[in-house]
């Protein structure tokens, strides 16, 4: 089973902790609400954390794979793009995990996006929440 096989398999089962082994120490986390990534694996497991407790019916629709050069390194490299729908606080949800790998499998980098607009500020404001409560970052004031 590919890294992005065994991904699926760990959000649809609501695994987070397999996702450890799957990704870099040094993973970056780019999401449609937050213009900086989320770096480094303790914090994009916390993430997932939030996101697994924030989704209601989440379930992968399909998938593509090939090449894509990531943000950082403009050299194309063994990436795959999962379709998934979900809903959160009764509001359905559309979107893509682009997921990109190093040269042992990992996910070194991965790309969230989301639709429709008010879907994306009711998830924004779902995992803030769940980020001030896990004490991932501190409460706006």
């Amino acid at each position: 089973m590919n890294t992005a096989d065994r991904f699926r398999t760990a959000v649809e089962q609501g695994d987070a902790a397999a996702l450890d082994d799957l990704f870099t120490d040094d993973i970056r986390f780019y999401s449609p609400v937050k213009f900086t990534p989320f770096e480094g694996k303790p914090m994009v497991l916390g993430l997932f954390g939030v996101l697994l407790r924030t989704f209601e019916n989440f379930r992968y629709i399909g998938d593509h794979t090939g090449t894509a050069a990531t943000h950082a390194d403009p050299t194309e490299a063994p990436s795959a793009v999962l379709l998934f729908r979900a809903e959160v606080n009764g509001r359905d949800i559309h979107g893509i995990d682009l997921l990109h790998f190093d040269e042992s499998g990992r996910i070194k980098e991965f790309t969230v996006m989301v639709r429709p607009l008010s879907a994306v500020q009711t998830l924004s404001e779902a995992v803030l929440a769940g980020l001030v409560a896990d004490g991932l970052v501190p409460a706006r004031p």
